[in-house]
């Protein structure tokens, strides 16, 4: 059975189904060029066998796609993310699956390595999550996951400063539904769900996704990259964009652009058996 955070997740994502793939691949990793799906890619390279969990409109896998991986899967509680994974030409031979990373409808010992980006953090009862992905893992192969960090730079924070009082005035009803689950959102809780399955310590590897844009884009990256937002009505919006518009007037740069970062942690392990 699907809980209240599962089907918050699935109704946003079905009405919104390529946000999160474009917010992502929007910035590029600071200083480097590449998009964090690629980072993520790079992490698990040369894994020619790979699952997705939390697969979204299949950008990620697009990624291992084009660099050749052999076997690509996916899993989502989203139809209408899935939908627009299976129009991808790069995915027209993955196992795109609708379900729960609680239950994984894949064969033991079938995958390389296991990847989420910015959806590990969102499950609930990670434990069964997680023994989900040692069962499906071959031995020694590799978990990696993107989770959201807790600092941002540039205009991303001023957004959310403005923000949270909206967010409070947003009725219990109406407000994004989350999973109660909060060590997946951090190296120490990564640690302690993962270990008992059988794995490694994560290596642990924070960087920033630089947002940078003209003001109204760099607006509108700053609205997906926060679910609260989406609860908000069109008056509450209308005052936070005039608000953000104006508070981050001064941070524009020479060429009339809006800096803004999204500050993430990779985690990576392997499964020692």
């Amino acid at each position: 059975m699907t809980s209240a955070a599962e089907n918050y997740l699935r109704e946003y994502h079905d009405r919104k189904p390529d946000a999160m793939s474009v917010l992502i691949e929007s910035g590029r990793v600071t200083e480097d060029g590449r998009t964090s799906y690629e980072v993520l890619a790079d992490r698990v390279a040369p894994a020619s066998r790979v699952l997705d969990l939390g697969c979204g409109d299949g950008a990620l896998l697009a990624v291992f796609a084009r660099r050749g991986a052999e076997k690509l899967a996916g899993v989502d509680l989203s139809a209408g993310q899935l939908a627009l994974a299976r129009q991808r030409p790069e995915l027209t031979g993955a196992d795109l699956r609708h379900g729960r990373a609680q239950e994984l409808p894949f064969e033991d010992g079938s995958y390389d390595a296991v990847v989420s980006h910015m959806a590990f953090m969102l499950m609930d009862n990670p434990e069964e999550v997680v023994a989900e992905i040692a069962r499906v893992l071959v031995p020694h192969g590799i978990f990696a996951t993107v989770v959201g960090g807790p600092e941002s730079t540039g205009a991303t924070p001023v957004f959310l400063e403005l923000a949270r009082p909206l967010f409070r005035e947003v009725p219990e009803e109406r407000q994004a539904t989350y999973t109660a689950e909060r060590r997946t959102s951090h190296r120490e809780g990564i640690d302690e769900v993962l270990a008992p399955a059988g794995f490694a310590p994560v290596s642990w590897e924070p960087y920033e996704i630089d947002l940078t844009a003209a003001p109204d884009k760099a607006w509108t990256l700053c609205c997906e990259s926060y679910y609260s937002t989406d609860t908000l009505d069109d008056a509450q919006l209308a005052r936070l964009r005039a608000a953000f518009l104006a508070e981050t007037e001064h941070l524009r740069t020479a060429d009339g652009r809006l800096p803004a970062g999204l500050c993430v942690n990779l985690a990576k392990t392997e499964l020692l058996k």
